[in-house]
């Protein structure tokens, strides 16, 4: 960072700018503390974010991600009763910022895909 003259225009370089805009979400912080703690505007940020996103450095909120899946049981496997029916389980699926999504195997696809979006950009 340099900063300039009286006015104290600073020049960020695009790997600061990249640096900042990533440590949003990160631990829980918010877009507010991340502006509070560079001394930048928030609309800076959203600016930073439009651009990069526009140059394809910075990957859009509404990308499809793919993400590693590991399946745990989450209670001991038994024999179901004679007579009895396995129904559907139940699967957890770990996010980013550490959000976990728990969900019945029998789930539409569109629509977990539509609780997945919904969850991630909250």
């Amino acid at each position: 960072m340099e900063i300039l003259g009286r006015e104290r225009r600073r020049r960020w370089t695009d790997a600061e700018k990249l640096e900042i805009l990533s440590s949003i979400g990160v631990n829980g912080e918010t877009l507010s503390r991340v502006a509070r703690r560079h001394d930048v505007s928030r609309a800076q940020l959203y600016s930073w974010r439009h651009i990069f996103r526009r140059r394809g450095q910075l990957r859009s909120s509404s990308d499809v991600a793919f993400l590693p899946v590991d399946v745990v049981p989450s209670f001991p496997q038994e024999a179901p009763p004679l007579g009895d029916s396995i129904g559907p389980s139940i699967v957890e699926l770990c996010l980013t910022q550490g959000r976990r999504l728990r969900f019945d195997s029998g789930i539409d696809g569109a629509r977990l895909m539509r609780l997945i979006r919904a969850v991630e950009g909250a």
